[in-house]
């Protein structure tokens, strides 16, 4: 029997776990440390003494890796050290993720597409900079949960951003502003060859209308409506291909889900960013439109032989519309009982998936435990009626302080 072990507690991880279970009994499937949700449908074990050790403790055929933290401290180095298949980047690779500077070096030593930056190590340079550059983008270099870029609309307001991002120690990135939509094309690679996902665009905001702060995104929706074949054949010859070339020509081949997080401008898509693993929730509602087997796939990327493969997708549009706690995405509250899940459980199938991120059980009742609570996805004809699922089935659930956008997608109808 195959044992696959899913690294991860998020909604992204409960999809990984629901698309795993398609390939029927001849496998064993362990999260760690899952939540609630998946506990249901995999064995869930604490991360004790540490991830790695608890991960190697399962005798693992395979590691999934759903969050980027975990690779970017090293996690598939000390799986492939143990000789252990991993589904995720080594460290030196997780790079692309874990510093948006090593990211540009990249992109400018493999002729991709993205919009001129700056980099700074001093709050005072930074700040003169931002405050001549007008509009512009500030970043974080460095791993932040989807919450450290400023989109910043004149001087005074990039240099307030300088002010908020930075930290001692930080190095931050000041980046032209570019105008266009955004939109995700996720790779699936083995080091040299790369399968692209159906593109996916996530809501990012906090509220309707791309208002409020940034989160780690509140809802996606997969296919787009301007997310062409030509699109993606030229995102995967321009940039995933001549990308997964220079890292590898580098010594640090990419093998995971090489993420590009694009612009589509009038001169062609450009990176905003690179992330080096699914994104959450593009992978929920990408996932859902998965129709083979996703073991394979992961287990020939992992084991340098993807070329060839070709994944099985629904032609239906999916919507995921998150589910997040009161006072997210500052300091969410915990400990508030969810409503409707259990009625909810009995019409999930293919089309209709409810996953769980931020929650917990207390007293035999599930209740909030994170700033993302939970994803509610559903599949349609077009984006109006994958719209129409997913919040018909988001509003029978309830939870004090709930909070939801009500136009993720309509964009797209």
């Amino acid at each position: 029997m195959t044992r696959v072990v899913v690294i991860g507690s998020g909604a992204r991880e409960h999809a990984l776990v629901r698309a795993l279970r398609r390939g029927g009994g001849t496998r064993q499937i362990v999260a760690i440390p899952g939540n609630p949700g998946i506990a249901r449908e995999a064995r869930c074990v604490p991360a004790q003494p540490s991830l790695s050790d608890a991960a190697l403790a399962e005798s693992p055929d395979l590691v999934v890796v759903g969050p980027e933290a975990p690779l970017a401290e090293g996690f598939a180095d000390r799986m492939a050290q143990r000789g252990v298949p991993c589904f995720g980047p080594l460290q030196a690779a997780a790079r692309i993720e874990s510093s948006k500077a090593f990211a540009k070096e990249i992109m400018l030593a493999a002729g991709v597409p993205t919009p001129r930056a700056a980099i700074f190590e001093e709050a005072a340079a930074a700040r003169e900079h931002a405050r001549s550059e007008g509009a512009c983008v500030v970043k974080l270099d460095g791993l932040a949960a989807g919450k450290g870029v400023i989109v910043a609309d004149d001087g005074a307001a990039a240099a307030a951003a300088v002010d908020e991002l930075w930290k001692p120690g930080a190095r931050l990135l000041i980046e032209e502003r570019l105008r266009g939509r955004e939109v995700s094309i996720i790779a699936l690679c083995d080091g040299e060859n790369v399968v692209p996902l159906p593109p996916a665009r996530d809501h990012k905001r906090l509220l309707d209308g791309d208002r409020g702060p940034n989160t780690g995104g509140m809802g996606a929706v997969c296919p787009p409506s301007d997310a062409t074949q030509e699109l993606i054949d030229l995102t995967v010859r321009t940039i995933l291909e001549p990308t997964a070339r220079e890292l590898a020509r580098r010594g640090t081949p990419f093998v995971g889900a090489l993420y590009a997080g694009l612009m589509l401008t009038a001169q062609g898509p450009q990176v905003l960013e690179f992330n080096c693993r699914l994104g959450d929730p593009e992978a929920q509602a990408i996932l859902l439109r998965l129709r083979s087997d996703p073991l394979p796939l992961f287990f020939a990327a992992a084991q340098r032989r993807l070329a060839g493969q070709k994944p099985v997708w629904d032609s239906r549009t999916a919507v995921a519309v998150v589910l997040a706690a009161h006072g997210y995405p500052g300091a969410p509250r915990a400990m508030d009982e969810i409503h409707g899940l259990e009625a909810l459980a009995a019409e999930e199938g293919d089309d209709l998936w409810v996953l769980h991120a931020g929650t917990k059980l207390q007293s035999g009742k599930v209740v909030t435990g994170g700033g993302r609570v939970l994803t509610v996805a559903a599949l349609g004809a077009g984006p109006g009626q994958a719209r129409a699922r997913a919040y018909g089935a988001a509003a029978r659930i309830s939870f004090a302080g709930m909070q939801s956008r009500a136009d993720i997608a309509a964009a797209e109808v």
